[in-house]
């Protein structure tokens, strides 16, 4: 258990994902202000189910420009997720939010090679499927969390796949969505060419009964 700052926000911040931030209102120039001097992290509960449940801590690695008004662009990367077991806001004497949060624990076992290569072979398939120029390279992917904001979650499956703490859950729960999802892109595809269609000379081959 760990009492941190926090910062909610309406974004899906999975571990190991670099996470760019605008800073802006008072009190969360404050907060960042306060993590700098003390060398601090704040967490992100996630606020996409209209809650403050789930989140991910994250640490400052660089303040990228300061404004005059104390506006700030930071980059921070994160780390573990946690459940927020107590809520407060402000906090104590700070003008910003703050709780108690427990870090979840992951399951130790590594990714099914299996389910691994699956995830990967219909990820390049959804981005070969879009003609995306700037898409990431799957081949150098280890995780779900690599591509998770790539794969057309909604933020709410985003959540869901947070919650998950085994890799090869993650895994399956990607593949699932994907089966889903590649096969109703590829039917939106054919009815917009009929439609294109509809309305011109057409060249059809006679029915021979």
């Amino acid at each position: 258990m760990k009492e941190i700052p926090l910062f909610p926000l309406n974004i899906v911040a999975f571990p190991g994902e670099a996470v760019n931030l605008h800073i802006f209102e008072p009190r969360y120039k404050a907060l960042v202000n306060d993590c700098l001097n003390q060398q601090q992290t704040f967490g992100i509960p996630s606020f996409v189910l209209g809650k403050i449940e789930l989140g991910t801590e994250v640490k400052i690695v660089e303040v990228t420009k300061k404004y005059e008004d104390g506006r700030m662009d930071i980059k921070t990367e994160a780390m573990g997720v946690f459940e927020v077991k107590d809520f407060w806001n402000p906090w104590g004497e700070h003008e910003y939010a703050g709780g108690r949060v427990s870090f979840l624990k992951g399951e130790e076992a590594r990714a099914d090679a299996s389910l691994l290569y699956q995830f990967k072979e219909m990820s390049s398939r959804l981005f070969g499927w879009l003609g995306e120029v700037n898409v990431p390279d799957v081949s150098t992917i280890s995780s779900v969390y690599d591509i998770g904001h790539k794969i057309g979650l909604k933020p709410e499956e985003e959540y869901r796949l947070l919650a998950i703490r085994d890799e090869n859950e993650r895994l399956r729960y990607a593949i699932r969505h994907l089966q889903n999802l590649i096969p109703a892109l590829e039917r939106a595809q054919s009815a917009q060419e009929r439609i294109r269609q509809n309305g011109h000379f057409k060249h059809l081959d006679p029915l021979k009964f």
